[in-house]
């Protein structure tokens, strides 16, 4: 696997002023620590710290491949508990590992509303609102993840103050509207633009033929915001094309059990189990392939921090074939590697493939390869 080079000693302390960023300095000024990893078995079982500006328990978890464009935090709320409230100038995704409350959000101008959640759901914090969590159980603490541009944001502008104090109504992303939360929305091809979700895992999907094995998806802009996400889902016995992208995709599994190969171009392949609750964080051009081990169904949501790479019909390349061009690795294309370990995982459980209609299908449309391959 590719490791991060070390250097002399010597070189090292030419650039040791610019090693830590003013989002490092930050959080550490929270007293929180970052978990870099770019695999978290399950978000649920993750150590937090107290947190005591926010009034709750926390991590961040940011691998360094994106830890400049967006991260990823745990937050717990006590058990009867709420949070202190907050305005940020950047965007956050808020998913509900945990629990059930409520969220209240307001502007400068007054205007306020109120929305409850429980585990499963997913929303869209507006930009620079006021807003606050609450825990709506005596006996149970809430656990959220959140995924945020504040790397970003900070990093641009290094002012603690500017950032979380600012006073400005962005009046075309929330006025106030009383329905704002509601689970209405509207769609349009893969794209749904809603503000809240309230259970992703049984939402239902857009067929994905194109991303292989008869899987679903869904697209999400929520709030205008500029971070989208989606989440996609592949049956029993089936697995999803290789691809690569860009960095800051936080991939958060929601249901079944499987793994998850990821490589840099030319390396060998590493595996990631993944159950409920599991985060995986592809760095910049991994390739990384899902597979469906399990019983079930399974089903991710991923947050990323801005557009993939697309071509000029607007599809993103990491959908379109490498023989022309495209990110995504053609079953036709793979290493024999891939199905064997695909058949040992899914013998577990007594289960076969389920890949042969997949692959058959994909031939029909298989672009031909170039000359220099």
């Amino acid at each position: 696997m590719a490791t991060s080079p070390t250097v002399t000693e010597e070189l090292a302390k030419k650039f040791a002023t610019e090693k830590d960023s003013p989002y490092e300095k930050w959080v550490r000024a929270e007293g929180l620590d970052i978990i870099s990893a770019q695999y978290v078995p399950n978000l649920r079982h993750v150590e937090l710290k107290p947190w005591a500006r926010r009034g709750g328990n926390g991590v961040f978890i940011n691998h360094e491949a994106s830890r400049t464009s967006n991260d990823c935090y745990v937050c717990e709320i006590p058990a009867g508990g709420k949070l202190a409230p907050q305005r940020q100038l950047f965007d956050e995704m808020i998913l509900v590992l945990d629990g059930r409350g409520s969220t209240t959000v307001w502007n400068d101008a007054g205007d306020k509303i109120t929305f409850e959640w429980k585990a499963g759901a997913m929303f869209a914090v507006p930009l620079n609102t006021w807003h606050q969590h609450f825990n709506g159980s005596g006996r149970e603490a809430v656990r959220y993840v959140g995924v945020t541009f504040c790397p970003q944001v900070m990093n641009m502008y290094g002012e603690v103050d500017f950032v979380f104090n600012t006073k400005h109504d962005f009046k075309d992303r929330f006025a106030g509207e009383p329905d704002y939360f509601s689970s209405k929305g509207e769609q349009d091809g893969f794209l749904l633009r809603a503000n809240m979700v309230p259970d992703v895992v049984n939402l239902p999907l857009i067929t994905a033929k194109e991303r292989g094995a008869g899987g679903g998806h869904i697209r999400f802009n929520m709030a205008k915001g500029a971070m989208p996400s989606h989440i996609s889902q592949f049956p029993v016995g089936t697995y999803k094309k290789g691809h690569r992208h860009g960095p800051g995709a936080h991939v958060i599994v929601l249901s079944g059990e499987g793994y998850s190969l990821m490589w840099p171009e030319g390396d060998e392949p590493k595996r990631y189990d993944w159950q409920p609750g599991t985060l995986i964080v592809p760095p910049n051009q991994w390739f990384h392939q899902h597979f469906n081990a399990g019983a079930t169904p399974a089903r991710y949501l991923a947050f990323k921090p801005g557009n993939s790479p697309r071509n000029a019909q607007g599809v993103p390349l990491s959908w379109i074939s490498r023989r022309i061009g495209g990110n995504q690795i053609d079953y036709a294309d793979e290493t024999p590697l891939v199905r064997d370990l695909f058949r040992n995982a899914l013998s577990r459980h007594g289960i076969e493939p389920r890949m042969d209609a997949a692959y058959e299908a994909e031939l029909e449309t298989l672009p031909p390869k170039a000359a220099a391959e």
